[in-house]
């Protein structure tokens, strides 16, 4: 779901299951074409910090209002201004599972977060608008240092974070990014999700807001819940163990690369360890 990802579908089978990922499987095709506008000083930075650089480019991030802002993208649902990309912090070293990037939300923060309503597809669904609140309540009911405002509307610009439709994605799935400057990442993108029900779109929510406050995925060391078996890499922005988590894949968990169709959109317990440990 979440290379800073912003997804189209990615259907993949695996058994007799189908996945979908933040991302469609066009997207995960490197493109050397967007790639070449990605600078060398980027890519080698990235590249210092063991991400797959593989599927890094440029793309136009687009806003609740239809404007758009250059973003580096990369692990298909995660994106990160330039300027962001080149002050990485240094890896850090722990012990554990369950994986955080280097920087995180800062402690005792309520995060004023937004669902959009505006039009021209911009707008959450009702169904979209009950999701994200049980994805707020998800986090909300653990009483962490980090807590959420939830509020409806258009005026987004003032809030910490907004949750919005991105119309003119094809395929299902989700987008967001990494935390900078103690803050959390601010535009947490859904799309294709209407013909799914609302714990579908709770868990694609509660994933993406958990890029927002410093999640990795899961399985970012196979991409496994996608039929895959690729790295993405141990962290442009860190991948950092939790201690008291599983060291092997954990099917079940919501930061999972890819989700089900039949994904009842809470948290496992290892899950909830993992956001203990670090809020």
């Amino acid at each position: 779901m979440r290379k800073m990802k912003f997804s189209r579908i990615a259907l993949l089978l695996v058994g007799a299951s189908t996945f979908f990922a933040c991302q469609t499987e066009n997207n995960e095709q490197v493109n050397e074409a967007a790639q070449s506008n990605v600078s060398p000083e980027v890519i080698a930075k990235l590249a210092d910090f063991d991400v797959n650089v593989n599927n890094v480019k440029k793309v136009d991030f687009l806003l609740p209002d239809g404007k758009t802002i250059p973003m580096i993208q990369m692990e298909s649902d995660i994106h990160m201004p330039e300027e962001q990309a080149l002050n990485l912090p240094n890896l850090q070293e722990l012990s554990g599972r369950n994986y955080h990037t280097n920087n995180l939300v800062a402690q005792n923060t309520v995060i004023n977060i937004i669902g959009y309503t505006g039009g021209g597809g911009f707008g959450l669904s009702n169904k979209a608008q009950t999701a994200l609140q049980w994805a707020v309540n998800n986090y909300n009911r653990l009483n962490l240092s980090i807590s959420f405002n939830l509020t409806y509307g258009t005026n987004y610009q003032p809030q910490d974070m907004v949750v919005y439709n991105n119309p003119n994605e094809s395929g299902s799935g989700g987008s967001a990014g990494f935390p900078s400057g103690g803050a959390p990442f601010k535009f947490v993108q859904i799309y294709g999700l209407e013909g799914f029900n609302t714990n579908v779109n709770e868990h694609v929510i509660t994933h993406e807001i958990g890029h927002s406050v410093g999640f990795r995925h899961t399985d970012y060391f196979s991409r496994q819940s996608c039929g895959q078996n690729v790295n993405e890499g141990a962290g442009s922005i860190g991948a950092n163990p939790i201690p008291g988590t599983p060291s092997g894949y954990d099917p079940t968990s919501i930061m999972l690369a890819c989700f089900s169709g039949s994904t009842d959109g809470e948290f496992n317990n290892n899950d909830v360890t993992a956001l203990r440990y670090l809020y």
